[in-house]
């Protein structure tokens, strides 16, 4: 009997339709589950915003094992794993749609911790999911959600390496702070016999160090510091250099409980080395580290003011950082394991070239040692107006009065308005004009100092006397603006970048017939520093203006255009007359200085007391233009002159 067999049955275009509907249908309701409002999508969400705000009671949470745990044990977990770093939270980015395989979802995140100096640590982390019966996607937590390497117990720890602080270099590339010998004086409890005795004993010696110690040696809290400090522990008074310990190392060294360390610190060649402009470098402070959390810590050496201060990012480069696990010991301290998660090597500054001559600012700072009152002294080479010094006398530590100085110019002014006088035809060197020992513009009378009176003579006497009288009847012939001008074209009042702050002046324009006498000889409203009247004298010597440079590397960007050349026939006049106020005018004490010095002395008034008075002295000789500032000096002649001669009998001859 033959087989048979069924009849094959043709396709039906209906249920394929249907079957495809179908399975279209069950693909979007497998996808609403996984990106839907009741997706795991939506739980990893709110699992990363409540990780990052310390608030997890929005999500479900539960164990490997599938326990369901309590949000605020999960979020003290977390912050505890977190260790140093909790106190800044990472970002936290999904990455992509969770991947859903039964009922467990797995997603990846990435977790970026920013560490100190902005430093980026970042890396992905895969977060689990299950699905409850209710349908609830909930959270596995266990450490390694935070990093991968980490089990509980553990803490993420910070270690912290301080690069290597660059220098700031002279003009030759030279560190200016280098490791200099210095002696650490302190006291050993169990060795004190009368605590009291001893600080009025040291407080003495340190008094007697010459230069004077600025700041001084506060010993008020000597007796607590010692008190508290276990017997044979070594109390800390002061770091001295080698000279100045030398200086007192007789009255010292024998008393009771003192003890001596010898060390070698970062220091400039000398105590009073362009301290101001340089700045220090001083361990962290308490303002350095609330002003900048982030930035330091205890330990860092930190710039304050001057250089070090402004240029400190700069200098003092990136630290080195490391995350490393940590757990606590026996004792409940924490101890490394030994493992690194992320390391970044530390970053060397980078150095500050300077224009500064160490000779030149040894010169400086030498001519102003013993100097009682407030003084400054700044150089210039007149062939590129390189600040070759700056130095300043006592005063607050950090006080730049050499740059940021705000004074009247007194006599010294008087090369500003001979300089106008000779551009306008008013005087010539040899030309008549009064010098009267009075003279009154609009009821207000000037005079000259001693009262003096020369009659007709040449304008060149006039200017090598310092004749006030002579220069207020002139005055009328500069205008209302001539002053000014001629400032101007010395750079007075310009817009300089030196890298640092500082005073260009500011010059009387307009104003009373008085007013424009006053200014005439560096009174009334005129205001300037010695760095902007150095910058005016080289530029006399040079025969236009170029701005003062201080730094080389790195260079700044808007230096002040070179001015326009001054008018020859009007330097050359008024180079002669600065040489005689040398060879027979009031700066003759400088006459048998070796070279041919240049220079104009001034006196100026700084209230209503006449007898109150700055003292200034201008000038140059060979390629160095420098200016002397002393606050209430009195007689130039006195005071300004001497330290003057000083600092150039202190400089090699040309």
């Amino acid at each position: 009997m033959p087989l048979s067999y069924p009849r094959p049955q043709r396709p039906n275009p209906a249920r394929r339709l249907v079957a495809a509907l179908t399975t279209a249908l069950l693909t979007a309701g497998v996808l609403a589950g996984c990106s839907g409002d009741d997706g795991p999508q939506r739980t990893v969400d709110a699992f990363l915003a409540g990780w990052r705000s310390g608030d997890l009671q929005a999500v479900g949470l539960i164990d490997p094992t599938g326990t369901k745990l309590p949000s605020t044990e999960v979020t003290r977990e977390i912050k505890e794993l977190s260790g140093e770093l909790a106190a800044t939270p990472p970002t936290l980015t999904r990455r992509g749609e969770p991947k859903v395989t039964a009922d467990i979802a797995t997603t990846t995140v990435q977790v970026e911790w920013t560490l100190p100096g902005q430093t980026r640590w970042a890396y992905d982390r895969e977060v689990r999911l299950a699905q409850g019966k209710d349908d609830q996607w909930q959270v596995i937590w266990e450490p390694k959600v935070v990093h991968e390497q980490l089990t509980k117990g553990d803490r993420l720890g910070l270690r912290r390496d301080a690069g290597a602080r660059a220098g700031v270099l002279d003009a030759a590339g030279q560190p200016l702070v280098a490791p200099r010998p210095v002696v650490r004086v302190g006291v050993q409890p169990n060795g004190v016999a009368d605590i009291k005795k001893l600080v009025k004993d040291l407080d003495a010696a340190f008094k007697a160090i010459r230069p004077a110690l600025v700041p001084a040696v506060d010993l008020a809290d000597l007796p607590e510091r010692v008190a508290k400090a276990d017997p044979g522990a070594f109390v800390e008074v002061v770091s001295l250099r080698e000279e100045a310990y030398r200086q007192i190392k007789p009255r010292i060294y024998d008393l009771p409980g003192t003890k001596f360390i010898s060390d070698k610190i970062d220091l400039a060649p000398t105590r009073e080395f362009a301290r101001a402009l340089l700045g220090t470098v001083d361990p962290a402070q308490a303002d350095d580290l609330t002003a900048h959390p982030d930035r330091y810590v205890v330990g860092d050496l930190v710039g304050h003011g001057g250089l070090q201060g402004r240029y400190d990012e700069r200098l003092r480069g990136g630290p080195g950082l490391t995350v490393v696990v940590e757990r606590p010991a026996e004792d409940g301290k924490l101890e490394t394991t030994g493992t690194e998660l992320f390391h970044r090597a530390p970053q060397p500054g980078q150095a500050l070239k300077t224009t500064l001559d160490v000779a030149v600012q040894n010169a400086a700072d030498g001519a102003l040692r013993g100097e009682s009152r407030r003084s400054a002294l700044v150089a210039l080479r007149i062939s590129d107006g390189a600040v070759l010094a700056a130095a300043n006398g006592p005063g607050p530590a950090g006080e730049n009065l050499a740059f940021n100085a705000q004074v009247p110019p007194g006599s010294t002014f008087k090369m500003v308005s001979t300089l106008g006088l000779l551009d306008r035809g008013v005087v010539t060197l040899d030309g008549p004009v009064d010098c009267k020992k009075t003279f009154t513009v609009d009821g207000r009378s000037f005079k000259n100092s001693d009262n003096f009176e020369l009659g007709s003579v040449p304008f060149r006497t006039d200017f090598a006397k310092s004749c006030n009288t002579a220069f207020a009847s002139l005055a009328p012939k500069l205008g209302g603006d001539g002053l000014a001008a001629a400032g101007r074209s010395l750079g007075l009042e310009g817009q300089w970048d030196l890298g640092t702050d500082a005073f260009t002046g500011k010059v009387s324009t307009g104003g009373s017939l008085a007013e424009q006498a006053a200014a005439s000889f560096g009174q009334g409203t005129t205001l300037v520093s010695p760095l902007a009247m150095a910058g005016a004298t080289a530029a006399v010597a040079r025969g236009r203006f170029e701005q003062p440079k201080l730094l080389i590397d790195p260079a700044p960007t808007k230096p002040a255009p070179a001015g326009e050349q001054l008018k020859p026939e009007s330097v050359v006049a008024l180079r002669t007359m600065m040489r005689e106020v040398v060879t027979t005018g009031t700066g003759s004490a400088l006459k048998d200085v070796p070279g041919e010095v240049y220079g104009k002395t001034g006196t100026a008034e700084y209230d209503d007391n006449p007898a109150h008075t700055h003292a200034w002295f201008v000038g140059w000789r060979g390629d160095v233009a420098f200016a002397v500032f002393v606050e209430k000096g009195g007689a130039s002649t006195a005071s300004a002159v001497p330290i003057a001669e000083r600092f150039l009998r202190a400089l090699p001859t040309p």
